[in-house]
This record gives structure tokens, C-alpha cells and sequence, in this order.
């Protein structure tokens, strides 16, 4: 037996998921209030850091409330994807918006679709297909005048620029603003997702956009197992927070 109430069991399971012993599953009920809050037997979820898991959209609390459901005998947050990015959203883009608004804009100071390679040609086609679309979108859409740059030394990007990322990224809720940030992250763009939030790409041009200078690689050379595993591995990171990003739209 333990003492842990059934919150404190949660917070355990969320924040330490590494340790491989879950709990077990200690509810029978899932429900969705009617301010979308998730209910375990009438029990309201928290956060790890004690905040009510209440969701901005009927479809994104169907989709926590479906996580909650499907698990079995113990309760393993790896498979709870859409739960853990909704404590992200609650714990760390509230609490630490400015940081992370700050990381956006830090990632467009050196985004990755503005160092191009000089050579091969087939390599330098290939960045020009997929980026460029990306840099007119944001020269365009933020509006701003992004510089690239043909070799691995940093080009500084003007204030202007950076100002059009922070503003772009400080109109961003709590919840858009996690989705965009940890797709910056996973692709190491924030035009890339910047872009994607506001669907202003398919989510296939995305992928293959973060993925060029891999994929040629592949075409050359081939990919070993443990590279393909770790590529499905982020593939699925992407594919969760696309769908994440689409749940949370009003």
C-alpha cells in the first residue's frame, strides 16, 4: 500500500518516466468536463507542477481523455504523447514563455534553412527546391529579409528580421507556442515551424524540408538500422506534434 494520493501518483509517473516502473492503473472512469477538464473517476488530472489539465479544444481533451483510456494495467507515459505535450503546454510555455519565446527567436538567428551548401550541385538544387519556398514565406509572411549563406560560418540576420520572429512568436497562445517549439527543436528551424502552424505548408514538404541534406546523404551512401530506427523514432515525434498543432485549432 501507499500514501500517495492519486495526483501525486500521476506527477510521479509524468516527470520520472525513465525509471520504467509505472504505477498502476488506479481508475476505471475517463470524462471530459464540460470546460474540458480530464476526469479520472470524477477526479480532475494536474500537471507535474500542479496545474489543472484543462484543454483548449473539445478535440484535443478527446484525444488526452483517449491516452487515458487505452492504458492497461500500468499507466506508461510513453505512450501518452498528446498528454505529455498538454503538461508542456500548462508547465513550461506558461511559466516560461519569455525563455522559450527567446529559443525561437535564437533558433531563426541561425535557421537551417539559411546555410546552404556550395557544392554539389545536385545537393544545392535540391536545398534551393525545398528552402526557398520557406524563405519567401517568411520574407513575405512575417514580414522579414532573411540572409543565407553558401558554408558552415554564422551569418547574422538583421534586427528586423528577428523582430518579425519574436513578434510572430509572442501572438502565439501557450499551446500554439509549445507546437512550434518543440517542432523548431525536433527540425532545427523555426521558419519550418513557424510555417507549419500557419499551415502554410502540407506537413510532408515539412519533413522533407528539415530532412534534405539527410536524404541526400541516404541516396549516396544508404542508411544503417540504427539510423533508420532513429529516423521512425522522430518521425513519429513529428507526426504527434502536427497532429497536436491541428487539435488545438478552435
Amino acid at each position: 500500500m501507499t500514501d500517495e494520493t492519486p495526483d501525486e501518483r500521476m506527477t510521479r509517473l509524468i516527470t520520472a518516466p525513465n525509471k520504467r516502473v509505472y504505477p498502476r492503473k488506479f481508475y476505471s472512469a475517463v470524462d471530459i468536463s464540460d470546460h474540458n477538464a480530464i476526469l479520472l473517476d470524477g477526479r480532475p488530472v494536474k500537471t507535474p507542477m500542479k496545474n489543472a489539465l484543462l484543454l483548449p479544444t473539445r478535440k484535443l481533451a478527446e484525444a488526452v481523455a483517449a491516452e487515458w483510456l487505452a492504458q492497461d494495467k500500468v499507466i506508461d507515459p510513453e505512450s501518452m504523447p498528446i498528454t505529455k505535450l498538454a503538461n508542456t503546454a500548462l508547465d513550461r510555455a506558461t511559466a516560461e514563455r519569455a525563455a522559450v519565446v527567446n529559443e525561437v527567436v535564437e533558433y531563426a538567428g541561425s535557421d537551417l534553412v539559411c546555410y546552404w551548401a556550395d557544392r554539389p550541385p545536385e545537393l544545392v538544387a535540391l536545398q534551393r527546391s525545398h528552402w526557398q519556398p520557406i524563405l519567401d514565406w517568411a520574407n513575405g509572411a512575417l514580414p522579414a529579409a532573411f540572409r543565407t549563406a553558401s558554408s558552415v560560418m554564422h551569418i547574422e540576420q538583421d534586427e528586423i528580421s528577428l523582430a518579425a520572429v519574436r513578434a510572430r512568436a509572442e501572438a502565439l497562445d501557450a499551446w500554439a507556442l509549445t507546437g512550434v517549439y518543440l517542432l523548431m527543436t525536433l527540425t532545427g528551424s523555426s521558419l519550418l515551424a513557424l510555417m507549419c502552424h500557419a499551415r502554410a505548408s502540407n506537413a510532408d514538404r515539412i519533413w522533407a524540408a528539415a530532412h534534405v541534406d539527410e536524404d541526400y546523404q541516404i541516396s549516396q551512401w544508404g542508411e544503417d538500422d540504427e539510423a533508420v530506427k532513429r529516423r521512425s523514432g522522430r518521425k513519429r515525434e513529428f507526426d504527434g506534434l502536427v497532429q497536436f498543432m491541428e487539435l488545438i485549432r478552435p
